[in-house]
């Protein structure tokens, strides 16, 4: 697992050439658009102020580096969690709906033969105080006991319904019209009660909050399907997972870019963007100045041109047994709703272990997180920490979320958002596909892309 520099190229015949644009920051969105503007044509010049991939959704590895990072530079792990570097443990770990846009990038650009994927086991949501399998089919729907009898028959004709509905065809509509009902009038409509409105929203739709509901109801419709279709490929849950943690996907996006002819330069000072009329012209890296037509970077490279929103906290928690009531899953995602526990935000939990190449046997990552809503957040995911027994050793982080205050077409800089709190990757693919239409003023066409022969591939 050495982290090489895909492409190092003589400063001095790069500093002085002209980019398409320059990116800065190797976080899994930089390096996701980065692999995106390389394959559409573009010249493309990445930089990282740090001498490793990843940026804020890196993995870390060997363990001492997680205790040196939380607990100072003379914390050392204890003998019992075992070899060091069969750790890896994301920041910010994010599971990928295995139908998701990701997946579908994923493919389309070929990094994932750089990437091996496992299923994740199951996925659970928290009702009443219990824990609960999210029904993964038919059968499971009617088995389970999230929902009563009756309740079970009203749901699966509402997915019926979600699993057929055609924007472009009326008939499939039921006399609720997609521009204007809201989704709680579908919820009324098929006669759902709170607690499975709650489970379809944020379980399957995955929305972290309730305002979805007096939108109109189509994105909804298009997520639970996603969510769906995404089970049907794989059985066990919807969500994939990549062998030794999410920092493989950065460095997948790097090689991908390399091949394209994308620069990358890591433990590179950058100091500021350079500005002329308001227009960014390229990037300062000490006496030098890189010209680059568009700037793409995470909200710590343009302090000046982001605002912040909220606050996220994470635990990472390291286990040596499965979470309890998940029928000892190896893997698994725990949302709890916000209106279980009294709250306006949902708490994510994931768990990942050594079937994912993330730990030593025996031992298990979960990683609980939140939106901060107190002035106390480690209280706040209190009920998700409770949910997961003996914890080892826990490491809290509570970090700021920014966005940019504009969309960056005066600039030409276009700056991601700060990771959300969420376990799985929808709302950061979202972020991409939209910094990438931004500067390009074209979505992305994920029909351009053609595989790169086997041969090639070799």
């Amino acid at each position: 697992q050495d982290l090489v520099d895909p492409s190092p190229l003589p400063h001095s015949t790069t500093m002085d050439e002209e980019y398409d644009a320059i990116i800065l920051g190797t976080g899994l969105k930089e390096c996701i658009i980065s692999g995106m503007l390389s394959v559409s044509g573009k010249k493309v010049l990445h930089m990282d102020r740090n001498n490793y991939y990843g940026g804020d959704s890196a993995s870390l590895t060997p363990l001492e580096q997680l205790f040196e990072k939380f607990h100072g530079p003379n914390a050392k792990p204890a003998p019992e969690f075992g070899r060091g570097r069969d750790w890896n443990v994301d920041l910010i770990p994010k599971f990928l709906m295995a139908n998701g846009s990701m997946v579908k990038l994923l493919i389309h650009t070929g990094v994932t033969r750089y990437l091996e994927f496992k299923s994740i086991e199951g996925s659970f949501v928290l009702k009443g105080g219990k824990i609960y399998k999210v029904p993964a089919d038919e059968m499971e729907a009617l088995a389970t006991s999230l929902m009563g009898m009756f309740e079970k028959r009203r749901f699966k004709k509402f997915l019926v319904w979600a699993q057929q509905f055609d924007v472009n065809n009326k008939e499939t509509w039921q006399g609720l019209d997609p521009h204007n009902s809201t989704m709680q009038q579908v919820y009324e409509k098929f006669g759902l009660d709170e607690n499975t409105a709650d489970f379809t929203g944020h379980a399957l739709a995955l929305y972290r909050n309730d305002e979805y509901k007096n939108q109109p109801f189509l994105p909804t419709v298009e997520k639970v399907r996603l969510y769906s279709d995404s089970l049907a490929r794989y059985g066990k849950s919807p969500y994939l997972y990549p062998l030794y943690g999410l920092g493989e996907l950065p460095q997948g996006f790097a090689r991908l870019s390399a091949i394209y002819g994308g620069t990358y330069m890591l433990d590179k000072k950058v100091d500021n963007i350079v500005y002329e009329g308001g227009k960014a012209i390229g990037v300062k890296c000490g006496d030098e100045i890189v010209k680059g037509k568009q700037i793409y970077c995470d909200p710590s490279y343009a302090t000046d041109k982001v605002k912040k929103t909220g606050q996220v906290i994470r635990a990472i928690c390291l286990l040596n047994h499965t979470i309890p009531n998940t029928n000892d899953a190896q893997s698994c995602q725990i949302i709890i709703p916000q209106k279980q526990v009294g709250r306006h935000y949902d708490i994510y939990i994931s768990c990942v272990s050594n079937t994912n190449m993330a730990s030593p046997k025996g031992w298990y990552i979960a990683m609980v997180s939140t939106t901060v809503e107190t002035a106390s957040p480690e209280t706040e995911i209190l009920p998700g920490l409770q949910l997961l027994g003996h914890i080892t050793e826990k490491f809290v982080t509570v970090s700021d979320v920014f966005e940019p205050v504009d969309l960056g077409t005066e600039s030409q800089v276009f700056i991601s958002k700060s990771y959300d709190p969420t376990s799985h990757f929808e709302t950061t693919c979202k972020d991409v596909l939209e910094v990438y239409e931004r500067g390009t003023t074209t979505p992305f066409d994920f029909t351009k892309i053609t595989h790169l022969s086997l041969e090639e591939q070799e």
